[in-house]
């Protein structure tokens, strides 16, 4: 019987597969990789090789540009491949765009790399699909009993009410460029709100990304060349930093919104000087966590990425053998473009 560390097992660059000589989401160059997902802090370049799917290696081209990788694979949901003998399949997380967990299977033993996930449904990317394990790998971004997160519509039905109360002043939501921004859009949209939303120059190319994948925006416009105190009563997204920037002073009388799980906690709010939090999160929460762990069922958990002390502690009083990653390069607090 082969120990799960023998197929899977931390290293100062990742997390890595000594039989099929890999690594998934690893903080470093290496000959081999295998990307859950386009976020910064999970996707970098200079990989010898990268396996993703096709939106994912699409999104790393849009960022890093077409030489991001010396070879990239492309794989589709669902699709069985391998890397020398050891069986890979990528299944949707629910996260953003293309994102996947990733099933490894070596030897009769079957381990899944969740990345980052959610189980509430999105509009602009594929919804989480549970894969049965022995060994679940889980992020811990919002794993403690405090955070759980209200229905996306409340907060949004919050934003739209506000856009009612206050028609004189533009609202600029801070929103990071990749997945949370798209969402808003989305959401926005299925909320009524059919006026044409504002975006930040750093959000275009991967609006436009989006576009051709199928997910429709609606009516998007750029904030250049507009008048001081233009767009009172409009919608405009932007990267968190630019809500408090000099992007934002041609906006009238603006109020400043921001979209994240981390906006749940008050003072996180008030440190970054937001009159209109709205908990939106492209994370599970505690109850999503701790739901996907008792439908799985696996055998064991381990954690990283966030708080790992809650969910060593669950699944301690339920019976279920956790162990904490702690992987190098892996702070939800320093990660720009996916702060929760």
């Amino acid at each position: 019987m082969i120990r799960a560390e023998d197929l899977l097992h931390p290293t100062p660059a990742g997390l890595y597969c000594p039989p099929g000589d890999f690594y998934i989401d690893l903080v470093r160059p290496v000959d081999r990789a295998v990307i859950t997902h386009g976020h910064s802090d999970h996707a970098r370049a200079g990989h010898g090789a990268v396996l993703a799917t096709r939106q994912t290696l699409n999104i790393m081209a849009e960022r890093y540009g077409d030489a991001f990788t010396g070879r990239e694979q492309a794989a589709a949901y669902g699709e069985a491949t391998a890397i020398n003998g050891v069986d890979l399949r990528l299944v949707p997380a629910g996260h953003v765009l293309g994102s996947a967990q990733v099933e490894v299977r070596w030897k009769g033993l079957t381990m899944v790399v969740s990345g980052d996930y959610k189980r509430r449904r999105d509009p602009t990317c594929a919804p989480f699909e549970p894969v049965p394990c022995h060994v679940f790998i889980s992020e811990a971004t919002f794993g403690l009993p405090v955070f759980r997160h209200p229905p996306d519509a409340e907060e949004i039905g919050r934003l739209v009410r506000s856009l009612g109360q206050f028609p004189e002043r533009a609202h600029l939501v801070g929103a990071y460029a990749l997945g949370k921004a798209q969402r808003i859009v989305r959401l926005l949209r299925e909320a009524g709100w059919m006026r044409p939303i504002y975006v930040h120059g750093a959000m275009e190319r991967l609006n436009a990304l989006y576009q051709r994948e199928g997910v429709d925006l609606g009516p998007l416009r750029s904030r250049r060349d507009l008048p001081k105190g233009a767009l009172g009563g409009e919608v405009a997204i932007a990267p968190p930093s630019a809500i408090q920037d000099r992007w934002a002073r041609r906006f009238a009388d603006p109020i400043a919104a921001f979209a994240s799980g981390w906006m749940g906690v008050r003072a996180r709010a008030r440190q970054r000087g937001v009159e209109l939090p709205l908990v939106i999160s492209d994370h599970a929460d505690w109850n999503e966590l701790t739901a996907t762990f008792e439908e799985l069922k696996p055998e064991e958990v381990w954690i990283t990425h966030g708080r790992e002390e809650g969910l060593l502690r669950w699944a301690e009083l339920h019976g279920l053998k956790g162990r904490a990653l702690r992987l190098v390069g892996y702070d939800e607090e320093d990660v720009e473009d996916d702060d929760g």
